[in-house]
């Protein structure tokens, strides 16, 4: 069963998207000077697994302190790893240093202008690289996020479910893209995801492509795009040390490299397939339980029990006094945040064991 006028459906959708887009502080409207690379670049690698909402102020706050690809080069790490704390998926900030220092040193504070080009750099895989080519820079490039995916799914009622389906659901989004106002296309595309063609109860008495879509046609947009069944995450245990000395806390930085790299944390031990409880301790102490805190990422759950006890005598591990009452300006990951408010809340029990 073929789409209706698939020639009509960028003319359809730019003229529904001229009306109807979103307003963003990284995105230009129609007739506006083309949007500033760096922002767009900016806003794509944010946004990755990330909602528009919880961007918008970290956009702001990263663009106000470093408004430069040069003044982010130059920026030191753990500033810029301290300043996305909360916002998840921590390879992403540290791509970020090494992307805007490649632009500032190898390309002379220019972002490439083509996909090739912005491919090269690093943390840009294919998407990214096609979003900003085609959003910055006016390029024809194919975009395909998960609400472009989404969309495009519905559409032609791809039949293969994802990720196999991914190359073919690629040849039909390409199939719509137009030449001209490729980036605004792809924006439209996303605009249409995220308002109208949602994850749950597509709209489709208000959607512009409504009479070409197949999968409205069959009477179950709603099913696509087709999933293969998910696999159990693995799940793992962990232990954090709240380590008070005075009105202060044991902070620690995490290894560069690995989850959490190069940010501040509390110390703690490898996170296994079993309780480690006090292995990996770093001083010799009567430890309190003071609670445990779930979390899952992206590839497994982690329940990271809260172990606190107070410093005594001369000998303490290496790491970063932090005041306790400042510990929200700590930049601490999500996960450690949430332990640190485990630890305060049972402070009593630590308190105990002094």
């Amino acid at each position: 069963m073929p789409v209706d006028n698939p020639a009509m459906i960028p003319q359809i959708l730019l003229g529904w998207y001229d009306r109807h887009r979103r307003h963003l502080p990284w995105r230009a409207g129609p007739g506006d000077p083309a949007p500033d690379p760096y922002a767009v670049w900016m806003s794509e690698i944010m946004l990755q697994q990330t909602t528009v909402a919880a961007v918008k102020p970290y956009f702001a706050a990263f663009m106000a302190r470093w408004p430069t690809v040069e003044a982010l080069a130059a920026a030191d790490d753990a500033d810029v790893m301290t300043a996305w704390a909360g916002l998840g998926y921590y390879a992403r900030a540290r791509n970020l240093i090494a992307c805007a220092r490649t632009v500032a040193h190898d390309h002379e504070g220019r972002f490439p202008d083509d996909e090739a080009g912005l491919r090269a750099l690093p943390g840009l895989g294919d998407y990214t690289a096609a979003a900003v080519a085609a959003i910055a820079f006016g390029r024809r490039a194919v975009v395909v996020d998960a609400n472009v995916a989404r969309v495009t799914a519905r559409l032609f009622a791809l039949e293969t479910p994802l990720p196999a389906g991914k190359a073919e659901l690629y040849r039909l989004a390409d199939s719509i893209t137009p030449d001209d106002r490729a980036g605004d296309f792809a924006q439209a595309m996303m605009d249409l995801g995220s308002g109208v063609c949602t994850t749950r109860s597509p709209q489709c008495l208000i959607c512009p492509l409504a009479e070409s879509c197949i999968g409205r046609r069959l009477g179950t947009p709603e099913s696509f795009p087709l999933k293969a069944p998910k696999t159990p995450k693995p799940h793992r245990f962990g232990t954090a040390f709240w380590i008070e000395r005075g009105d202060h806390v044991l902070l620690v930085r995490r290894p560069d490299k690995g989850l959490l790299g190069g940010m501040r944390a509390l110390p703690s031990n490898d996170w296994a397939t079993t309780d480690p409880a006090l292995c990996g301790a770093p001083i010799a102490a009567v430890w309190r339980d003071l609670g445990t805190v779930p979390h899952v990422f992206t590839h497994f759950s982690l329940d990271l029990r809260v172990m606190g006890t107070t410093a005594t005598g001369d000998t303490v591990p290496d790491g970063e006094w932090w005041p306790i009452a400042g510990i929200g300006e700590a930049g601490l990951p999500t996960l450690f945040a949430r332990a640190a408010s485990r630890a305060i809340a049972a402070s009593g029990l630590i308190q105990e064991s002094g």
